[in-house]
């Protein structure tokens, strides 16, 4: 089995470094959405509004996140990506146990930059390490195992943020040396913090495959990258923007499901936490890792667009899922009802990005995958919860409101990716053919 790889790492060793990255990004994730359960004493202790929260949950991260996600792409393409996302993860580590440590609202808000900024170092030199240890039939599978990281980690944030709670309501504040007097959720961040500087020990068991592929090692001038991606326009345009629509359901939903069953079905923290968590956790990695195995076999069957056609089914099956989970009566039927939801919102985050290494050389990987987390990141994390807090805040006035807010925003998100996927699939199969084309002239 060995023998055919055609230089690429053994099998056991391809999938330890996909496990070692799925790990950094699950700690990523835990990081980012623990905020998201912890709306109640955040807003008590900072004194914020929903719109504020919804600030630190997205906007404040996504916007740094994506910002220097471009140019660490660009060193994931030249540089030593091992080290690159070891140094990113003492970074957001560092800032997450600062999060801790903050007492007013922009000493918060400006830890959460720093955690964006730390991030933003993982994923293009993750997605660009995992492409240059499988060969391509097996890529798309890779990749969404490597994107599990997302539910596993968003999972465990609410299953840990649910526990905390529980603890806490019975313990109250706890005292630690050096540091003083800190409230429960405040713990969390410190704890998460110093469990990311341990993990940058495990970096060291990574191994850097070799380049390979289209343009490999190459540095590409700005220009070229710019100039490909022109050529590209359309499947470039339609991919990420439709992924982007699945993103900001997603993200939006996330922000809020918590909240949602709190103040619509009366749903204790701890509850929702272990409920939503679990949910999050199974069905996110079933989901993911379903579209990654839909992919690659539809692709073996001759679809050179398969990436982007299990994106569009993923978003035509998440329809009437987010119709109706809102406006359930009961807790139970709602909480059910996130079961298909999470499955189908999660399907396209393993292909998407695999869809952007079928179609770019691999000089300019990195920062192709760098420009689709730019465009998903900024619309799904940054605006998504900020959209469902405004419509609350602004559009009705009223924090009971929550489940219209959720079924306004999410419903319109997904059928725009429908029709910006279906747009894009004749332009996607075009691209494919140019990459070849691309790779068989002399340059």
């Amino acid at each position: 089995m060995h023998n055919n790889n055609n230089g690429y790492p053994s099998s056991v060793r391809a999938w330890a470094t996909v496990a070692i990255l799925m790990v950094a990004y699950v700690l990523s994730f835990i990081d980012r959405q623990i905020l998201n359960l912890l709306v109640g004493p955040i807003r008590r202790d900072l004194m914020i509004s929903d719109t504020q929260m919804s600030l630190l949950m997205g906007l404040s991260f996504a916007i740094f996140y994506t910002i220097c996600g471009i140019p660490l792409g660009r060193l994931a393409d030249s540089k030593s990506r091992r080290g690159l996302i070891a140094i990113g993860v003492l970074f957001w580590s560092a800032a997450t146990a600062a999060c801790g440590m903050a007492r007013l609202y922009w000493q918060f808000l400006l830890c959460r930059i720093g955690v964006g900024v730390g991030e933003a170092a993982l994923s293009p030199a993750a997605y660009s390490l995992i492409a240059d240890s499988f060969p391509a039939s097996r890529r798309a599978t890779a990749i969404s195992v490597y994107s599990m990281g997302v539910y596993l980690g968003s999972g465990l944030a609410f299953l840990l943020g649910g526990l905390v709670i529980k603890v806490a309501s019975a313990q109250g504040d706890v005292l630690l040396p050096i540091i003083g007097e800190v409230r429960p959720w405040q713990l969390i961040f410190l704890a998460l913090g110093a469990a990311g500087v341990l993990f940058t020990l495990l970096m060291l068991a990574v191994r850097e495959p070799a380049r390979r592929g289209v343009g490999a090692g190459v540095a590409v001038p700005l220009a070229d990258v710019g100039r490909y991606i022109r050529a590209n326009r359309r499947t470039v345009l339609c991919h990420n923007f439709g992924f982007a629509g699945l993103s900001f359901a997603g993200y939006g939903s996330a922000a809020w499901v918590p909240t949602f069953f709190i103040r619509t079905h009366g749903w204790e923290a701890g509850q929702v936490g272990i409920v939503y968590g679990s949910i999050v956790a199974v069905f996110g990695c079933l989901g993911i890792v379903f579209g990654g195995r839909l992919a690659d076999w539809m692709a073996k069957h001759g679809r050179s667009d398969a990436n982007m056609r299990v994106g569009l089914y993923a978003a035509i099956g998440a329809v009437p899922c987010v119709l109706s989970f809102p406006l359930m009566d009961s807790g139970f039927l709602a909480a059910l009802l996130m079961v298909p939801t999470v499955f189908f919102l999660s399907m396209p985050f393993g292909v998407a990005p695999a869809a952007i290494q079928e179609i770019m050389p691999n000089s300019m990987r990195g920062q192709a995958s760098a420009i689709y987390l730019f465009v998903v990141t900024l619309i799904g994390l940054g605006i998504g919860p900020t959209a469902v807090a405004l419509v609350t805040d602004y559009a009705f006035g009223d924090d009971q409101a929550l489940r219209y807010s959720l079924l306004i925003v999410t419903s319109l998100a997904v059928f725009s990716s429908i029709l910006l996927l279906a747009q894009g699939l004749k332009p996607y199969r075009e691209s494919v053919v140019r990459l070849q084309q691309w790779a068989a002239s002399p340059a």
